[in-house]
């Protein structure tokens, strides 16, 4: 019986010397976490096989180029527009207009939608008040509230810029609230039990909580906002990424209707790496708790 002991002591020695030779896996690594791993070549490859389609499809004549253009032609089209300018105005007039547009919406939306949202996380009065309001006019598409926009503010820059912000702020309000609500009780139990104030459990417990909410509303009202905006330049504009999609559209260009959407793809790709970047930097503990 003792040498049977001695046995098993000795291979659990030996187990134990084998675990501290080994290094330590990282939380999800010995069995893999859901989605773990990097997917930067699976993507990068399927923008290649996406491009590779569109090329066969367009030069062996699978699809008229009135309905889809070839990728080169598209390239040219949007060479000649760069230099030569489209519809009274050069490309980066048309960025510039849309991107201000749009990026002037998204800073109204974040300095008034993100405080609501806060305050309808932390106060049931707010939250009762306000929350029907965004959840009844959150699905409405923009382009039916339009005319009512046009109506109040005109056809002056007032109303595009009302128009997206208003596709901006109820994804923002509502992700900032589901944040705040999210906040283990505990933690906010824990601050009270050691004297703490409301507005130091807000600032230490409930804004580093919710701050991955909120980041990624940003990213999905930017989205948004992007999408309203060939909405918004229906209304009397002169200039704009949106405005040239349907001034090309309308005298069947489909190359610069194409140039346009990946204009438009690209800078919304852009901001949204720009957004990923931040939350990396702000919220590292995202996803690993």
């Amino acid at each position: 019986m003792s040498m049977f002991d001695s046995q098993q002591r000795k291979a659990v020695q030996r187990t134990l010397q084998a675990l501290r030779r080994s290094q330590s896996a990282r939380p999800g690594e010995q069995y893999g976490a859901p989605g773990n791993g990097s997917s930067v070549l699976l993507s990068c490859v399927t923008v290649a096989c996406f491009i590779a389609l569109w090329f066969a499809a367009t030069n062996l004549g699978w699809v008229k180029p009135l309905f889809l253009p070839a990728p080169q032609a598209v390239w040219e089209q949007m060479i000649a527009v760069a230099q030569d300018g489209f519809a009274d105005a050069s490309l980066l007039t048309h960025i510039g207009w849309s991107a201000l547009r749009v990026f002037s919406a998204f800073a109204l939306a974040v300095v008034t939608a993100i405080p609501l949202g806060i305050l309808m996380g932390v106060n049931r009065i707010a939250r009762g008040i306000f929350d029907p309001l965004v959840e009844f006019y959150r699905p409405l598409p923009p382009l039916a509230y339009l005319p009512l926009v046009v109506i109040w503010m005109g056809i002056g820059e007032g109303s595009k810029v009302l128009l997206i912000y208003l596709a901006m702020f109820a994804p923002l309000a509502l992700s900032a609230r589901a944040g705040v609500r999210s906040v283990a009780i505990e933690q906010i139990h824990a601050l009270y039990s050691m004297g703490a104030s409301r507005g130091q459990v807000l600032r230490h417990v409930i804004m580093p909580a919710a701050l991955p909410e909120m980041l990624t509303g940003m990213r999905i009202a930017i989205g948004f906002g992007w999408t309203t905006l060939v909405a918004a330049e229906m209304v009397a504009a002169t200039a704009g990424l949106g405005f040239m999609v349907l001034s090309a559209s309308k005298f069947m260009v489909t190359e610069v209707v194409i140039m346009g959407i990946l204009v438009i793809g690209l800078l919304a790709l852009l901001f949204d790496f720009g957004m990923r970047a931040l939350e990396r930097r702000l919220v590292p503990w995202k996803g690993k708790v």
